[in-house]
């Protein structure tokens, strides 16, 4: 072996002992194979040291818990099959893969689009029409019976909810699909289980070593001191985060719902359990998990016990296990948070790009809204120019909704800075997509009305907020060609941002709020659910009639996903520069390229707008061709005019 990182005396005794105690587990393997890992392992040690150290340093066992890891991840090493060894091998050389510009996500809960995970396999060619290479299966893993917040309430993390198929259909739909170049995502909730899985029931029973993988406080003595601080994820679904177990006398930390109780990751066990169930679904074939909840994974008396110092360790310890028993694997990171908390998860400092490989773009999507609502792109523009630099080795996910709510997360100072008040603008985006306000075309619902804060986050389908739904029942035909463009002006931004453009199911063909949850018991009550429709087949086989609203959408969002692939300017690892358009109602920014540099430009009213052709040649864009068009821009006149919701992406 090499001394590849130069480790100082201390790593480099203990990489020694480490390196000893995966011998035997490496005994029989191929000599490339073992010769392969303990070179992962040696590059990696020191990421690994770094993130473990500030959380496990302290043990007493820390060293021994540190040996058992590394046997762990040599085990599911050599359980490894070879066709995932040669992808690892592959990522290695090529670890830009997610950030490419042929990246496309879809995302779908699978019982939801297809049913099963074999159902999967037989709707391929659907999402391989949209230019799929990415697909989040949502709620794939055995989740409580009943009540689980949409499937995050994990009963087992090993084995798929036995509705949808077994381990062996998972490992057949990942295989199937890398075959054809897309990439499998799954949830791996770190935060919390199900107040059913094995290890809260092993607690129940009395069980010392289990009742330590989670907060159990005798008395309301420490909750109540921790209650001062905390925020209510869900203040009228499941008010305070407590719940009393009399079976034990105790209280149980429930951030999210009585249902869910959280994990303690103060016990290094609770991270080895973690790595095991990781590297046990990479090993059937998921390439990327998306870590759940993971800013609530650390508690500190005094603060909102979110976004600690220690979350940002523990995910750069486990994304370095990936990276020496898995590195074909990415991890991204759930984190809905603020935009000065959302950068440390792709890391800064000490962390700086070791943390998450990709990330959600809360902030873009909440500002989208934003300025389609208010036809204003000011406060959007400097939010995103504020945001920090990234490191150039992530990716942003970006979407326009999700499977949750939307949240205003706008901060005051974002809306002070441009004459706004922070409060009334966030009252006003509430108002307006829950069409209360005058004039509003959107169709959503509050979620979440926080009577202590007056917050109130808002469900809907995509298509239902942008307007089609209200025109559609108005048979207003002129509404339905406005909602239509908003829909694609949309996608235009997170197709043409940077990042990983992220599509959920249905808004691909303009799918509308979904009323019939109110008929189901465990759904009642949770607006969420409007916009998780069963996949509307009928409405999907009219994307090819050009003269359907389903067409017209579908269409829009195949050629925006063309055009992001012959686009080099929009690989993840290249910047985003947020441009004053000398236009309030026009959203500019530039992506620098070696190419040259690439000029977006969104019209975000209903109103023709322009902006003068000197933005253009500021940034060497003396000829500018329209990769969204196909054709040369004519700056003629002086100026690029913008019909109602224009958007333009020019080289």
């Amino acid at each position: 072996m090499q001394n590849v990182l130069h480790l100082g005396p201390d790593a480099r005794a203990l990489f020694e002992r480490v390196r000893d105690a995966v011998e035997p587990v490496l005994e029989g393997s191929d000599p490339r194979d073992r010769q392969i890992f303990l070179l992962r392992f040696e590059r990696w040690f020191q990421n690994l040291l770094d993130g473990l150290r500030p959380v496990y340093g302290h043990h007493p066992d820390f060293e021994p818990f540190l040996l058992q890891l590394a046997r762990d991840l040599a085990e599911g090493f050599v359980a490894r099959p070879e066709a995932l060894k040669e992808l690892d091998l592959e990522r290695d050389l090529t670890p830009d893969w997610f950030q490419r510009e042929s990246m496309l996500g879809y995302v779908f809960y699978v019982d939801r689009f297809a049913g099963s995970l074999e159902g999967v396999e037989a709707r391929r060619p659907y999402f391989e029409e949209m230019g799929a290479t990415y697909l989040h299966l949502m709620s794939t893993l055995q989740a409580r019976e009943g009540e689980n917040d949409g499937g995050y309430a994990i009963r087992d993390y090993r084995e798929v909810d036995p509705e949808l198929g077994d381990r062996e259909d998972l490992r057949a739909t990942c295989t199937s699909l890398r075959e054809r170049g897309i990439s499998v995502c799954i949830d791996l909730v770190l935060n919390h289980c199900a107040d059913d899985h094995p290890w809260v029931q092993r607690a129940r029973e009395g069980d010392a070593h289990y009742q330590d993988y989670f907060y159990l406080f005798e008395g309301r003595t420490a909750p109540d001191a921790y209650e001062r601080t905390l925020p209510e994820v869900f203040p009228d679904l499941a008010p305070g985060n407590f719940t009393y177990q009399e079976d034990l006398d105790a209280w149980a930390w429930t951030t999210f719902h009585a249902y869910q109780w959280d994990l303690n990751w103060t016990n290094p066990n609770v991270f080895l359990e973690m790595v095991r169930i990781m590297l046990d679904l990479a090993n059937l074939g998921v390439e990327v998990f998306r870590l759940d909840a993971v800013a609530f994974l650390w508690k500190r008396f005094g603060t909102d016990c979110q976004n600690q110092p220690e979350v940002h360790d523990l995910l750069q310890a486990l994304r370095t296990c990936s990276k020496i028993a898995t590195p074909a694997v990415a991890h991204k990171a759930e984190a809905i948070v603020g935009p000065r908390d959302l950068v440390h998860y792709f890391g800064t400092g000490r962390r700086y790009g070791k943390v998450a490989n990709i990330a959600y773009h809360n902030s873009l999507m909440v500002q989208f809204w934003s300025a389609l609502a208010s036809r204003d792109a000011r406060l959007m523009s400097h939010a995103l120019a504020a945001f920090p630099r990234t490191p150039a080795s992530i990716a942003w996910g970006t979407y326009l909704r999700c499977h949750d709510d939307i949240g205003w997360a706008i901060s005051d100072d974002d809306a002070a800075a441009v004459g706004l008040d922070g409060a009334a603008h966030r009252a006003f985006l509430s108002e307006y997509y829950t069409g209360a306000f005058p004039g509003s075309h959107a169709r959503g619902r509050v979620f979440g009305a926080n009577p202590k804060t007056g917050d109130r986050r808002v469900s809907g389908m995509l298509a239902s907020l942008a307007g089609l739904e209200k025109a559609l029942e108005e048979g207003d035909a002129e509404g339905v060609d406005l909602s239509i463009e908003r829909i694609l002006v949309g996608h235009a931004l997170i197709f043409g941002f940077g990042g990983i453009p992220l599509v959920y199911m249905g808004d691909e063909v303009g799918m509308r709020n979904d009323y019939g949850y109110e008929a189901v018991p465990e759904h009642r009550g949770d607006s969420r659910w409007m916009h998780r429709p069963a996949m509307d087949w009928t409405a999907a086989a009219r994307r090819h009639d050009p003269g359907s609203v389903e067409g017209r959408i579908f269409a829009g969002l195949v050629g925006l996903a063309r055009a992001r692939a012959r686009t080099p300017h929009l690989h993840a690892s290249y910047t985003t520069d947020v441009l004053d358009a000398g236009n309030p109602h026009v959203f500019a920014y530039a992506r620098p390229h070696p190419l040259g540099t690439f000029v977006g430009l969104l019209n975000v009213s209903e109103a023709p707008q322009e902006v003068s052709a000197d933005l253009l040649r500021d940034h060497g864009l003396e000829r500018p061709y329209d990769q969204i068009a196909q054709g040369f821009v004519d700056l003629g006149s002086g100026r690029v005019r913008l019909a109602p919701y224009d958007r333009r992406w020019l080289i």
